[in-house]
């Protein structure tokens, strides 16, 4: 009698939820919404846009404080200070090797990535014509409060085209932040970031170019409770609404 109990339960609690849990930041996996710590040791994997995803930062105020070059390269056991002041360039100690970043799983078949320089576009802020990086329906709104959205969420199926929402460069693609799933983030001007989440199959690599409503992924649910696509646009390293970038739908 007990277990029809739970298995009634259970099923009635499927029915309320239409079959899968809510879109919430907890359901989507552990993205950082913590303090931002003093320091960073990088890992096999990482880069300097990833890292500074990761805790909210404009990446290229973490390579002044560690005095990193324009190439923004960093190598695994690289101790980053994430707070403080800037110091001056330095160049790479001596004596040690860098480690390619770690391929992601879902897309063996395509080519390595390797350390590159990354140059942006040369464009003013101005200039970035955006659209909508898929076709699929709103689900999920930008929000900065208590449980924070810091993109939105847009329905699909699996295999959908993802599209870069502007031309850039691609400054990572991996599967390396924990409730992103497989990733890809554009550099298109120094200033403005833009990201797709949970990706079931990743079609650029690291420093492509790629022009506005090119192909760079096909949506998926890695990292997500259904498939969707995870869209954020940042501006020096702070979440903004899309919303207020992208152009209003028919």
């Amino acid at each position: 009698m007990q277990i029809w109990v739970v298995v009634l339960a259970a099923c009635a609690l499927a029915a309320c939820s239409g079959g899968y849990a809510p879109v919430t930041e907890q359901s989507l996996g552990s993205r950082y919404n913590g303090p931002v710590p003093s320091t960073y040791t990088v890992s096999r994997g990482d880069t300097l846009y990833s890292i500074a995803w990761r805790y909210g930062l404009d990446f290229k105020s973490v390579a002044r404080l560690n005095g990193i070059d324009s190439r923004y390269l960093i190598y695994p056991g690289q101790k980053l200070r994430l707070k403080g002041q800037a110091v001056a360039s330095s160049p790479r100690p001596s004596g040690t090797k860098s480690s390619p970043p770690a391929q992601t799983p879902s897309t063996a078949s395509r080519p390595k990535s390797t350390a590159k320089p990354m140059p942006a576009p040369a464009v003013s802020s101005s200039d970035i014509q955006w659209r909508w990086p898929t076709q699929g329906k709103l689900i999920g709104g930008y929000s900065s409060g208590s449980s924070p959205n810091k993109g939105i969420d847009l329905a699909g199926n699996t295999g959908d085209p993802v599209y870069a929402a502007a031309s850039g460069t691609v400054v990572y693609a991996g599967s390396g932040l924990l409730g992103y799933g497989n990733l890809v983030i554009l550099n298109h001007n120094r200033q403005y970031l833009s990201a797709y989440a949970h990706n079931s199959r990743i079609l650029v690599k690291e420093s492509d170019s790629v022009k506005v409503g090119d192909k760079i992924a096909e949506l998926g649910n890695t990292g997500a409770n259904r498939p969707m696509l995870h869209f954020e646009i940042r501006r020096d390293g702070k979440p903004v609404n899309p919303l207020q970038y992208l152009p209003k739908k028919q």
